[in-house]
């Protein structure tokens, strides 16, 4: 208990202490908290399909028909025709041969990494890779090298050196990065992936609903989804649900299935939520005009800012301002936060050290005149 109390002491003291915040979704982009009205600009449901009338209306459909719990894990009872009639749906989205249901994103990088790669085996990952990714690589004994963040030379650097020790070799990065908002290169990857005889595996928890002609992810969108072997997304952030999918060959499918711990031992997500699901993939691509806007959007955001002199990153929906040490951000996050703005502090170790950052993640409700409001509060800040 004396280790549990000094390291709160210490998370305190250096303005790492994370604490929950109970509020209350108000719709359109906006929040609740100890009674004052907040705009959101930390939400990850970037396109507002959580209050989608066709999203709603599937989820009571499932309720009334299934009951609220699916009652078991797939393997046992609890494999519903909706949770196949859903997998047939994401490998048609994805344009892959079969698709595999997961709990979580959490849940499917740790298990599919987990599973796949081995002992003997090796991962070439990029450092900035979500922590579900690591925590799937070490679980899986695999030796892992990490290439500098997006840096195609790097990683063909350590493919050269390291490649041939092992028997099978991984890729391994995000499409669109949560923390910094920028692409992946995914067509110099795939020609590394080629070269290198490895497997690449994408994590398009961020660009699902997004990019691509179709929603799809920036997979898609580079013309490259035949190429990616393994293709992960979520239904929790643009998707406006819960859940997340592999796409990917019907034999690693099938392999998964027998050996993927985190699908295997977890009872099955309710009907409701793979209803909600069902209707997303339908609402994503009918109605691409959201998410079009949201991109414009997005890009007039980061140039309204330059204009004003404030360094921005990022090429999606995520535009972070870094600001170095914690306490600026803590303190440039509270003088947001009196002006009614939800902006949450992004410390280490979610992102490298003396990289602290205010991360603004935009929906389709963030508006011209709300943005310009912000960006006249961030320039008072001197930001």
């Amino acid at each position: 208990m004396e280790e549990i109390a000094e390291f709160l002491k210490t998370r305190e003291k250096e303005g790492l202490m994370r604490t929950l915040k109970a509020v209350v979704p108000l719709g359109r982009g906006r929040i609740r908290f100890k009674e004052k009205e907040y705009i959101d600009f930390s939400s990850n449901d970037y396109l507002g399909l959580s209050r989608h009338p066709k999203l709603i209306t599937a989820a009571k459909k499932a309720i009334d028909e299934f009951g609220t719990g699916a009652g078991a894990s797939r393997l046992m009872s609890g494999g519903l025709e909706l949770h196949q009639k859903l997998e047939q749906k994401i490998s048609a989205f994805k344009n892959k041969e079969a698709a595999l249901f997961f709990n979580s994103g959490y849940q499917a990088n740790v298990g599919i990494l987990g599973a796949l790669c081995a002992k003997g085996d090796a991962v070439f990952v990029d450092r900035l890779a979500h922590a579900s990714i690591l925590d799937g690589i070490v679980l899986s004994g695999a030796r892992f090298f990490r290439f500098q963040h997006n840096d195609c030379a790097h990683s063909e650097s350590l493919l050269g050196k390291e490649r041939a020790n092992f028997k099978k070799a991984f890729i391994v990065t995000e499409t669109v990065f949560s923390m910094d908002g920028d692409k992946a290169p995914l067509k110099d990857l795939v020609s590394l992936k080629e070269k290198y005889d490895c497997l690449m595996f994408v994590d398009e928890a961020h660009a699902t609903g997004i990019f691509g002609k179709n929603g799809s992810g920036v997979s898609e969108e580079a013309g490259l989804t035949e190429k990616i072997d393994l293709i992960m997304g979520t239904f929790s952030k643009a998707l406006g649900s819960f859940g997340a999918y592999l796409a990917t060959s019907k034999e690693i499918k099938e392999y998964l299935v027998n050996t993927c711990r985190s699908f295997i031992y977890s009872t099955a997500l309710a009907p409701a939520v793979v209803a909600a699901n069902l209707a997303s993939i339908d609402v994503i691509k009918s109605e691409p005009r959201p998410r079009i806007k949201l991109l414009e959007m997005a890009q007039y955001f980061r140039q309204a800012l330059q204009a004003r002199g404030i360094t921005v990153k990022g090429e999606s929906q995520i535009v972070p301002i870094v600001v170095g040490e914690n306490s600026r951000a803590v303190k440039l996050a509270q003088g947001l936060f009196d002006k009614g703005y939800w902006v949450i502090p992004v410390r280490p170790p979610t992102v490298p050290e003396h990289e602290a950052r205010l991360r603004f993640s935009l929906t389709v409700h963030h508006d011209k005149k709300i943005l310009e409001a912000l960006i006249n509060e961030l320039a008072s800040l001197k930001v």
